[in-house]
């Protein structure tokens, strides 16, 4: 039997704002990614998607991210390894003390859009996460873009880690994301979508825009919330999935399952 878990980006909105979809969304996953108020987010709307995550038992993960409201974390910045950690310490502990007074534990940890981008091809970067996410915790999870450097320093620091797959996404033949300034970066065909998930979980590889097969593993699958269609797409993946023979469940469970 196969095992994966179903990750999504929530809580990037803010207090005077509804959570959207992430209340209908959270139906279809079994990890919440949850951002920590750098690129998104603030103290009201990390403690409303906490209790949403916890009342329907979505393990939770903090979502840190660059310092960058306006670009929602996604333009490049030129940090050091030190910064990186720092900032990465200081998001987890936020929303660590929301996971705790609502008396939930925190699963895992996932950077958001550069910070994540970055962190995936620079060792220095990757180290200083993975540092982080240890000294706060040692039991946490590191989730990382599958073959990245990130994967490679949370396994050195002695961390659990996950292979992160995206359903949305292209992919190039050395395994990166196609970047999302190029057009063909984004799948917007629900069934094709599909097709590259099924194959990634059961077969472990990916077709790249250049037409080769690439290795990945696939621990835990990427939705996009903040997409238009982000509800029916989640739907859709996690009734594929089903159909196809692979139980979705947490990160925790699908590691322990496959060791």
């Amino acid at each position: 039997m196969r095992y994966v878990d179903l990750n999504c980006d929530m809580g990037e909105s803010f207090g005077v704002y509804s959570l959207g979809r992430d209340a209908e969304i959270l139906s279809f996953v079994t990890s919440a990614n949850i951002a920590c108020g750098f690129h998104a987010g603030d103290a009201g709307t990390m403690r409303k998607t906490v209790k949403l995550a916890l009342e329907n038992g979505v393990a939770i993960g903090a979502h840190p991210g660059l310092q960058d409201l306006i670009g929602f974390g996604r333009r490049r910045m030129d940090i050091s390894p030190q910064e990186a950690y720092d900032i990465v310490v200081y998001q987890i502990g936020a929303l660590y003390g929301f996971v705790r007074s609502e008396g939930g534990t925190m699963q895992h940890v996932k950077a958001h859009g550069e910070l994540y981008n970055m962190a995936a091809v620079n060792p220095s970067l990757a180290e200083a996460i993975a540092e982080a996410v240890y000294k706060v915790d040692p039991a946490l999870i590191l989730l990382g873009l599958a073959n990245s450097e990130l994967i490679k320093a949370g396994e050195k620091a002695g961390l659990r880690t996950a292979s992160e797959v995206f359903s949305d996404r292209t992919y190039q033949s050395n395994g990166s994301l196609t970047p999302r300034r190029q057009p063909d970066a984004m799948i917007t065909d629900d069934s094709e979508a599909v097709n590259q998930v099924i194959r990634m979980v059961q077969k472990g590889k990916v077709l790249s825009r250049q037409n080769a097969d690439v290795h990945i593993q696939a621990d835990t699958i990427c939705i996009h919330g903040d997409g238009v269609h982000a509800l029916e797409f989640a739907r859709t993946i996690h009734e594929a999935l089903q159909k196809a023979g692979i139980t979705v469940q947490p990160i925790g469970q699908t590691i322990s399952s496959k060791s």
